[in-house]
C-alpha cells in the first residue's frame, strides 16, 4: 500500500502501520547499505591499493535509480589529516536522516505503539546527522559513532538501526496481516468480515475494468467502533479514500487533485445515497508536489444491515472509474465540450463499462484514424468531431466506440479489431449524419417563437417592451445560427444547399420580429390601436403564417431521415406539409388585398396608422413569401438526398 502521507493527512494512522513497517524494512535495508559503502570507502582511504567492491548489483536490488553518486563515495573518499573526506557527503546524510526517519516511524509517531527511548534515540541522531553537514568530512569518532556495533561503547547509528530492526520484527508478527477476498486485513472482528466481503465484492466486479493499470489495493483494520478501509485507487499520492463504518452509518473521506474528478466521483456516490460535505482545497506538505487537492466527506445512513453490505458494495464498484479518468476527459475533449466528455465517461460509468479500454486501445488517435479512413468530403484537416457530426451524435458515437473497446478488449480481441469497429461506427454515423437539420430546426423554433407571439400580441392587442426585445433576441439567435452554417460552407462544401435554404429561413426571422416591432407601435401613445375589423384579418395573416411555419417544421423532421429506403408514407407526409406551405403562401396574398381593403374602410382618415397597417399587413405577407421560397430549397435538398430529380 503507497500514499502513507495522504492518509496520515486525513487523520486515520491506524490503516498506515503495514505500510509504514514495509516502509521502515526497506528503509533498514537501505541504511546498511549505505553504512556499508562508508566502511568500503574508509578502508579504501586507508589503503589506496585495495579493491574496492562493486555495489552496482545492491544498489538496483534495492531500487535505488537515482543514485549514482553511491557508487562513487567508496572510490572518491579519501583522508585528508585523519578525516575522511566525501565529495557527496550531503547527499549521503541526506539519504541516512531521510530513512532513519521512515525505520523509526511505526515505533516513535503512532501513539499506541511509541517507545520512548527509541524515539529519543532518533532524535539525538537526526540531530548529529545534520550536525555533520557542517563539517568537512567525517573525523574518526564520528566515523566510529557511525558505524561501530559494540554495546560496551556510546550508542551509534549502526546500533539504533538494529535496535529499530529487532522491534519492527516484533511489531509486524502483532500486526500481521490477512487476505480476506484480496484486501489486506488486520486486527478485525468476526462481525467484520461480511461488512469487508462486502466492498470487496463491489470491487471485484468492476476490478477488470482497470486492465494492467496499478491501482484499488485496499487495506482493512478495527479502531475502537470504527471499521477503516482504505482504498489506493490509482499512484497519485493525493488520490485517497477512507471509509469508517460505525454500526450502520458509512462515513468516507475522498481527497483527489483534479476538482472535476471529485465531481464526477462525488455524483456517482450520490446516486447510491451518499450526502456530501466538500471543502476548501488544502494544501499538505509533500503530497501532490505542494499543490492544493480537494478534499470532501461523505455519509450514508443505513436502515438495516442489508443495506450497509449493498452500499459497501455499490460504493467499490465505482472506484475504478475514476482511475486515471482525468487523462480520459482531457483525450476526449479533443472531440468534444468538456461537459460532453465528462457525460460519455458517466455514461461508461454507469454502463460498468469504464474508459480505460479505449486509452489502451490507443485513446484518441483510435478516432484521428478513422476520420482519415472516411472520403475525402467527410472531414477536412483541423474539423472537430462534434463540428461535423454534432454534438450528440458525436457523444452517442464517443459512447459506442468506449463499449466496443471494453467489450473487446475483456475478451482479449486484438486492437486492430477496436479499430475497424471504429471505422465501422463512424461511417455509420456519417451515413444517418442529420447535424444540419439539427441547426435548421433550432432556427425553425426561433421563427416559430416569433411567429406565435405575433398572432398572440394581435389576438389580445397587447405589446410590451419586454415582448418586443425577446423577439428580437430571437431574431439575433436565428442569425447567429445562419451564422455557423456559412462558417460550416466555407471548409465544407455540402453545407452549401443549407446555407441557401438558411437565407430564406432568416428572411422569415427578419420579418416576423419586423411586424412585432410595428405592432407594437402602434399600441403605443398617442396611437391607440387598430379597427377590429382590421385587426381580425392581420389576426388571420399571423394565424396563416403561423401555421405554415408548423407545417415546414414537421418537414424539416420528416426530412432528416428520408433517404432513398424511406418509407412511402413519409414521403406522402413530406410532400403534404410542403403543399400546405404553398397554401398557406397563396392564402396570404388574398388576405393581404383583403386587409388592405378594410384598411382603406377604417383608416383612411388616420395617415400615421394607415402607413403602419399597411406596413405591417406587407411584412407579415413577406414572411410567408420567403417561407415558399425557403420550403422549394427544403424540397430540393430532400430530392437530392433521396436520389431523385427535384
Amino acid at each position: 500500500m503507497e500514499k502513507v502521507g495522504a492518509v496520515a493527512s486525513l487523520g486515520q494512522s491506524s490503516l498506515l502501520i503495514p505500510a509504514w513497517i514495509k516502509a521502515a524494512l526497506q528503509a533498514n535495508d537501505r541504511l546498511k547499505l549505505y553504512l556499508s559503502v562508508l566502511q568500503s570507502a574508509a578502508q579504501r582511504a586507508v589503503n589506496p591499493a585495495a579493491t574496492t567492491p562493486d555495489w552496482t548489483r545492491e544498489i538496483a536490488h534495492l531500487g535505488l535509480r537515482d543514485a549514482a553518486w553511491l557508487k562513487d563515495v567508496a572510490k572518491t573518499a579519501y583522508l585528508q589529516d585523519q578525516t575522511l573526506i566525501v565529495p557527496q557527503l550531503s547527499l549521503w546524510l541526506d539519504a541516512l536522516a531521510s530513512d532513519l526517519s521512515i525505520m523509526a516511524r511505526p515505533l516513535c509517531d503512532v501513539a499506541e505503539h511509541k517507545d520512548a527511548a527509541l524515539t529519543f534515540r532518533r532524535d539525538v541522531w537526526l540531530k548529529k546527522i545534520e550536525e555533520l553537514r557542517d563539517e568537512e568530512g567525517l573525523s574518526p569518532l564520528a566515523l566510529s559513532n557511525l558505524t561501530h556495533g559494540s554495546r560496551h561503547d556510546s550508542d551509534s547509528f549502526h546500533l539504533l538501526v538494529m535496535d529499530l530492526h529487532k522491534q519492527l520484527n516484533t511489531m509486524a508478527v502483532a500486526v500481521a496481516t490477512e487476505d480476506v477476498d484480496g484486501a489486506h486485513v488486520w486486527q478485525v472482528d468476526d462481525g467484520d468480515r461480511p461488512l469487508i466481503r462486502a466492498f470487496m465484492r463491489g470491487l471485484a466486479r468492476t476490478a477488470a475494468l482497470k486492465f494492467n493499470h496499478p491501482g484499488l489495493d485496499t487495506a482493512v483494520t478495527r479502531e475502537g467502533d470504527r471499521l477503516l478501509i482504505q482504498n489506493d485507487i490509482g499512484t497519485n499520492d493525493a488520490h485517497v479514500l477512507v471509509i469508517e463504518v460505525q454500526e450502520r452509518t458509512i462515513h468516507l473521506t475522498y481527497s483527489d487533485l483534479h476538482v472535476a474528478r471529485f465531481g464526477f466521483f462525488q455524483q456517482m456516490l450520490e446516486a447510491i445515497g451518499f450526502n456530501w460535505t466538500v471543502f476548501d482545497p488544502r494544501t499538505t506538505d509533500g503530497l501532490n508536489q505542494g499543490k492544493p487537492y480537494q478534499v470532501g466527506n461523505a455519509v450514508l445512513t443505513a436502515s438495516d444491515d442489508v443495506q450497509v453490505h449493498d452500499a459497501l458494495e455499490a460504493l467499490a464498484s465505482r472506484i475504478v472509474f475514476v482511475i486515471d479518468w482525468n487523462r480520459a476527459r482531457k483525450r476526449l475533449q479533443i472531440f468534444v465540450r468538456k461537459p460532453v466528455a465528462v457525460a460519455v465517461l458517466h455514461h461508461a460509468a454507469q454502463q460498468d463499462l469504464g474508459h480505460m479500454a479505449w486509452l489502451l486501445a490507443g485513446g484518441e488517435q483510435l478516432i484521428f484514424e478513422a476520420m482519415q479512413a472516411m472520403d475525402g468530403e467527410a472531414f477536412r484537416i483541423g474539423d472537430r468531431l462534434d463540428q461535423v457530426l454534432g454534438e450528440a451524435a458525436t457523444q452517442t458515437f464517443l459512447e459506442d466506440l468506449l463499449r466496443v473497446a471494453s467489450v473487446k478488449l475483456r475478451e482479449q480481441q486484438p486492437v486492430a479489431l477496436i479499430a475497424d469497429e471504429a471505422r465501422l461506427l463512424l461511417a455509420r454515423v456519417l451515413q444517418r449524419r442529420t447535424f444540419e437539420f439539427d441547426l435548421l430546426a433550432e432556427h425553425a423554433a426561433f421563427c416559430h417563437a416569433l411567429a406565435l407571439a405575433l398572432s398572440e400580441s394581435l389576438e389580445f392587442t397587447h405589446s410590451t417592451p419586454e415582448g418586443v426585445q425577446r423577439a428580437k433576441n430571437w431574431e439575433r439567435k436565428a442569425d447567429h445560427l445562419l451564422m455557423e452554417a456559412r462558417r460550416r460552407a466555407e471548409r465544407q462544401p455540402r453545407w452549401l444547399p443549407m446555407v441557401r435554404l438558411l437565407d430564406e429561413m432568416d428572411d422569415v426571422a427578419d420579418a416576423l420580429e419586423e411586424a412585432a416591432f410595428i405592432h407594437s407601435i402602434m399600441l403605443a401613445p398617442p396611437l391607440t390601436g387598430l379597427p377590429t375589423a382590421v385587426n381580425a384579418v392581420l389576426s388571420e395573416l399571423a394565424d396563416t403564417t403561423l401555421a405554415a411555419i408548423q407545417d415546414q417544421i414537421k418537414a424539416i423532421e420528416i426530412a432528416r431521415h428520408m433517404s432513398e429506403h424511406t418509407e412511402p408514407s413519409d414521403s406522402e407526409a413530406f410532400l403534404q406539409a410542403l403543399w400546405r406551405m404553398l397554401r398557406a403562401e397563396r392564402i396570404c396574398d388574398d388576405l393581404l388585398r383583403n386587409a388592405r381593403a378594410r384598411i382603406v374602410e377604417g383608416l383612411h382618415s388616420s395617415p400615421a396608422v394607415f402607413s403602419l397597417a399597411t406596413e405591417l399587413a406587407a411584412t407579415i405577407e413577406k414572411a410567408t413569401d420567403s417561407l415558399l421560397t425557403a420550403g422549394y430549397a427544403l424540397r430540393k435538398m430532400v430530392f437530392n438526398k433521396s436520389g431523385m430529380s427535384a
